[in-house]
């Protein structure tokens, strides 16, 4: 089993959509967890204020496999599979790491945005503090408060279903 970490990310109807990625994930993988829930500007072009979190899962599925069943996910919530990379997305699903692999083909893998949205790296940060990043050797905490970018977030009181609060981590 491979431990993977996935970017989830709205900025289209975001509760909606957030929700319905954290139940299609449980239905592909089973057990997850996840970082809170962050609101952040848009970042790359002008449109509404994202929610995004991370999730871990474990999978035997591989990296092609499991970049598939977030492309599909997300084109089942109205995502077109040729959308631009700076738009505004109803979802977005990024495998972020597949254990400690290093590699460009099928997807690059650990993913840059790492290292370069705090909209990622702060919820990866929170989730998995003491995960080694494959390239640059140090930790998620680390890299986090190395971090020097100027980018907007803040955490929110996400309104999870019941069932899913009991979850969350």
């Amino acid at each position: 089993m491979a431990l993977i970490y996935i970017s989830i990310g709205s900025n289209i109807e975001r509760d909606l959509h957030i929700r319905a990625a954290y139940l299609e994930l449980i239905a592909l993988f089973g057990e997850i967890g996840c970082s809170q829930v962050y609101e952040s500007e848009a970042v790359g072009f002008t449109g509404d204020a994202f929610y995004n979190l991370v999730a871990e899962a474990n999978t035997d599925l591989s990296v092609a496999d499991c970049v598939a069943a977030f492309k599909a996910i997300e084109q089942k919530y109205g995502r077109p599979a040729t959308s631009p990379k700076f738009c505004g997305k109803r979802l977005d699903l990024d495998l972020l790491t597949y254990d400690q692999l290093v590699c460009k083909t099928p997807v690059e893998l650990p993913r840059d945005e790492i290292t370069k949205n705090a909209f990622v790296l702060l919820p990866l940060s929170e989730l998995a503090p003491e995960q080694i990043h494959p390239l640059t050797g140090l930790n998620y905490q680390q890299m986090w408060q190395n971090y020097k970018e100027n980018q907007k977030l803040w955490p929110i009181d996400f309104n999870w279903p019941d069932a899913v609060a009991a979850k969350a981590v």
